[in-house]
């Protein structure tokens, strides 16, 4: 009998999401503690009074609206069902199999390698730096002329440091035209270094760079699904055409539109949690642990063998973090007084 599935699919990584235990405080996954604002949540209510009628596939009112808001056509805008489902998308319209080469750091966003392996592409990976950055240099250096995609991410998950101007602008003058750069922006708004750019700023003249960015983090819609895309109108009319009919849903249209008009409540959450997250850095080093910059929402510590053991001290202590086996933990910025509870916990572990 011939086989029923493609060659390869069981061996294909599977996404493991941050832990839910009840009773703990889970700082696994980069959420914002914080419910979105009334505002959104009433125009959820009102959206779901439609659900029984299909939600506009065209995402035309927001997309016009996230237009409008940075500065860019709707033409230049692609909505999908959060921005991790436009990974796949931009694969679709760049590779066409295992010849095909997806460029990216590593360690960076997991969604990388299982994408492309979907797909039916290669990844290929070049090492962080010594301060858990991208190399951009090294990236440059491994494009090959079967390099198809360019994923960056700024700031980088789950390490933290964001890609710094001077070094992302030599990185886009060096890589070839027909090679798709994607910066990968879900944690813009956490962003507090003056020499990180905002890559919306640095389409124009670049056809081949794509920004992604998110209503999960900032926004408070993690559960919502709903992010966007930003590139040369050529690039995003191929990804409408791969879009997948209907996935972003009336209520998520309507979260997502009101969310944009919500920037007087959000913003002030946001500076709260850069400033959280400077006092969680300062507490770690103080404690001991040899912990990166960061522009996120998340804390990272390289504990290499030690990410397990230290999650597993964590877990016991009733507060969920990320471990990634054999390099290092990843630990969410949320209020102060469950920051408090995981430094407490860290300390511990020092001690």
């Amino acid at each position: 009998m011939d086989p029923i599935l493609r060659a390869g699919i069981e061996a294909l990584p599977s996404y493991v999401p941050g832990r839910t235990i009840p009773g703990a405080i889970k700082l696994a996954s980069n959420e914002v503690s914080l419910p979105p604002p009334e505002r959104v949540l009433a125009a959820i209510a009102e959206a779901a009074a439609a659900g029984n009628r299909y939600p506009d596939n065209g995402v035309i009112g927001l997309t016009a609206k996230i237009a409008e808001r940075r500065g860019v056509s709707p033409e230049q805008v692609a909505v999908s069902c959060g921005s991790v489902s436009l990974l796949p998308q931009l694969l679709q319209i760049t590779c066409t199999g295992a010849e095909d080469e997806v460029l990216f750091a590593w360690r960076s966003f997991e969604m990388y390698p299982i994408v492309s392996k979907v797909i039916g592409a290669t990844p290929v990976t070049v090492p962080l730096d010594a301060d858990a950055r991208h190399d951009l240099a090294a990236l440059a250096r491994a494009v090959t002329p079967r390099t198809r995609v360019l994923f960056l991410c700024s700031p980088n998950n789950p390490t933290g440091p964001a890609i710094r101007r001077d070094e992302l602008l030599t990185l886009l003058d060096a890589i070839p035209p027909r090679v798709l750069v994607v910066l990968d922006e879900a944690y813009r708004e956490f962003v507090t270094d003056p020499d990180a750019p905002d890559g919306i700023d640095l389409l124009p003249g670049r056809p081949n760079l794509v920004v992604l960015r998110t209503f999960s983090k900032a926004y408070r819609l993690a559960g919502i699904r709903v992010g966007y895309a930003v590139g040369a109108p050529q690039v995003i009319s191929a990804l409408r055409k791969v879009y997948v009919t209907f996935s972003v849903s009336s209520l998520a249209q309507a979260a997502a539109g009101a969310a944009l008009d919500c920037l007087d409540e959000l913003e002030p959450s946001w500076a709260e949690i850069t400033k959280e997250r400077s006092r969680v850095l300062g507490a770690l080093g103080e404690a001991g642990f040899a912990v990166p910059e960061s522009q996120a929402n998340f804390v990272w510590l390289p504990l290499g063998d030690d990410a397990v053991p230290f999650s597993e001290h964590c877990e016991r202590h009733k507060v969920v973090v990320r471990p990634f086996a054999g390099s290092g933990v990843r630990v969410s910025v949320a209020g102060a007084e469950e920051n408090d509870a995981f430094l407490a916990v860290a300390r511990a572990w020092s001690g």
